[in-house]
């Protein structure tokens, strides 16, 4: 192993996040679903960000939605954590960096909804360490984020790999001095990038 910490992100990493298909397990139709899309998705950003209330962007959602999809609004907003499904390939690294005693962290752009959901989550139970963006209202690839995750847990950015499927959040990693990997879901590259194979 060339580095003494593995930090991943999560969504697309960790878990599968797919905001088509999550929307479809609520809507009636796909017409719905086309409909909604713009609606729910529109600000998600500033939701990872912790700019806007979980609750406050829902009731702002559902305002903007004809009064027949207002529930399912609703529901989306209450149980999308559940349709983030774990990435086998990922859940196995984590588990072989455990069984060799390597810290693994969590860097995730997330909302506070999902930041508090996934606090019951078993795999995240491995991790030394985990930091949500909204709750902090900050997110990637602001320099800040990283640079909390650097200190709270008292890590050297040269000794931290991160796995992330975004490259602006790669290079703002690397531009810290925390070498990393865009993930599209080769976990052969992932281990030969750190030494594993």
């Amino acid at each position: 192993m060339k580095y003494k910490n593995v930090v991943f992100d999560f969504g697309n990493v960790i878990g599968r996040f797919d905001g088509r298909y999550m929307l479809e397990q609520f809507c009636q139709s796909p017409k719905d679903c086309d409909l909604l899309m713009p609606v729910v998705y529109a600000r998600w950003q500033e939701l990872d960000k912790g700019t806007v209330g979980y609750e406050e962007y829902v009731e702002h959602t559902v305002s903007a939605v004809p009064a027949r999809l207002e529930e399912t609004v609703r529901s989306f907003f209450r149980g999308w954590p559940e349709l983030v499904s774990p990435i086998p390939d990922t859940a196995e690294l984590i588990e072989e960096l455990c069984g060799r005693n390597v810290p693994v962290y969590l860097l995730s752009n997330a909302p506070t909804y999902f930041a508090e959901w996934a606090s019951g989550c078993e795999m995240l139970r491995k991790f030394s360490g985990t930091v949500f963006s909204a709750p902090l209202k900050m997110a990637k690839p602001d320099p800040q984020i990283y640079r909390y995750l650097f200190e709270t847990f008292s890590l050297k950015p040269e000794e931290c790999f991160f796995i992330d499927d975004l490259e602006e959040n790669i290079r703002a990693g690397r531009a810290l001095g925390m070498d990393g990997i865009v993930f599209k879901g080769n976990i052969r590259e992932v281990k030969t990038a750190l030494g594993m194979m």
